[in-house]
C-alpha cells in the first residue's frame, strides 16, 4: 500500500504558493477574465433519455406537501410515484 502524502511532503514540492491578500482582492470571476474559454466550456444539456415529465402547477393540501417535504430530497419524485400507483390501481 502507498503511504499517504503528508502536509510536509506537499509543502516541499508545492509550486502553487498561497495567494496574497492583494492578489485575492484583484481576482475576477473566471467567465469575466477568460470569456471565450468560459463560453467553450459551457455545457449544454442534451436530449433526455427517459420520457420527460410535464411541468404543471397544481394545488395540494398543506399536510400533503409537509408530509412529502419531510421525507427529504426527492420528495417530488416520491409524490409522483404515489400518484402513478394510484392511476395504475384505478384504471
Amino acid at each position: 500500500m502507498t503511504k499517504p502524502y503528508t502536509q510536509a511532503d506537499m509543502d516541499a514540492v508545492s509550486d502553487n504558493p498561497e495567494l496574497t491578500d492583494a492578489q485575492l482582492a484583484s481576482a475576477r470571476p473566471f467567465a469575466e477574465a477568460l470569456p471565450a474559454m468560459a463560453a467553450e466550456m459551457r455545457r449544454v444539456r442534451g436530449r433526455q433519455k427517459k420520457p420527460t415529465k410535464i411541468p404543471k402547477t397544481i394545488r395540494l393540501s398543506p399536510e400533503v406537501v409537509d408530509y412529502f417535504e419531510a421525507t427529504g430530497a426527492g420528495w417530488q419524485s416520491r409524490l409522483d410515484d404515489v400518484l402513478k400507483r394510484y392511476v395504475t390501481d384505478h384504471r
